[in-house]
């Protein structure tokens, strides 16, 4: 994956993809391999109805 999907739906799946299976071990990490900020993600996707869990490292339906 080049690019993170701007779907939310299968950006979420994605990301929390990426963060289960451990290629990545923060959102930050994450978001620094995609050339994204951590916020900007957490914000767009908090618009369109999830945010994310620190705790669990997923994003989750609000």
């Amino acid at each position: 994956m080049d690019h993170l999907p701007h779907n939310p739906a299968i950006l979420v799946s994605s990301v929390n993809m990426l963060l289960r299976d451990e290629e990545f071990d923060t959102l930050e990490a994450l978001c620094y391999n995609f050339n994204t900020e951590p916020q900007r993600l957490k914000n767009y996707l908090l618009k369109n109805g999830y945010r994310f869990d620190e705790e669990q490292l997923q994003f989750k339906a609000v």
